[in-house]
């Protein structure tokens, strides 16, 4: 019965079949390229607790619609948006400001943001630590450490863009 679920045989048996079930849940190629791949990743971490093996397409495909569904609540979640789109809700920071801060003025205005994401935002920046591990580290979901980390970096670019401002003052006060 193992030799039914060897993992190169599903892959070839049924790839076909999950592409075009992704394709027409996706309707873009690279996506339902990425949910079949999904699909037998998920198989090959978990396909060994499927018991009966005649099921194996049953549960290839309810996996595969199941990532489909995760994938859609996490595009609406968290919108892929072209910085393009988007650049007239960024700051407005002055480059020339930004090169003459220096480590010390960093961890300063660090300090300014919110408690509860100077952990990520630190852990991922200065420490150079992957979500998962940022994760574990603090006991949360990698969901809530990219939250974190978005909603920590969106406060260091306003605390910058303030310090921006009263430098801009005072150059104009003194010119």
């Amino acid at each position: 019965m193992r030799q039914e679920l060897d993992f190169e045989g599903l892959v070839n048996l049924h790839y076909a079949s999950l592409y075009r079930f992704a394709l027409s849940l996706t309707r873009k190629e690279s996506d339902a390229s990425d949910l079949t791949q999904q699909t037998f990743y998920v198989w090959a971490t978990k396909g060994h607790q499927l018991q009966d093996a005649s099921k194996v397409k049953s549960w290839l495909f309810t996996t595969l619609h199941r990532e489909f569904l995760e994938m859609r609540r996490r595009q609406a979640r968290f919108p892929h948006h072209e910085l393009e789109e988007v650049s007239h809700e960024l700051p407005n920071i002055d480059p020339e400001l930004v090169n003459r801060l220096d480590s010390s003025a960093v961890l300063s205005l660090l300090a300014k943001v919110d408690p509860v994401f100077q952990a990520p935002v630190a852990l991922f920046y200065l420490e150079e630590y992957p979500y998962k591990e940022i994760a574990q580290i603090l006991a949360v979901p990698i969901g809530t450490v990219k939250s974190r980390i978005a909603r920590g970096v969106a406060q260091l670019q306003a605390i910058l863009a303030k310090a921006g401002e009263r430098e801009d003052d005072r150059r104009k006060g003194r010119a």
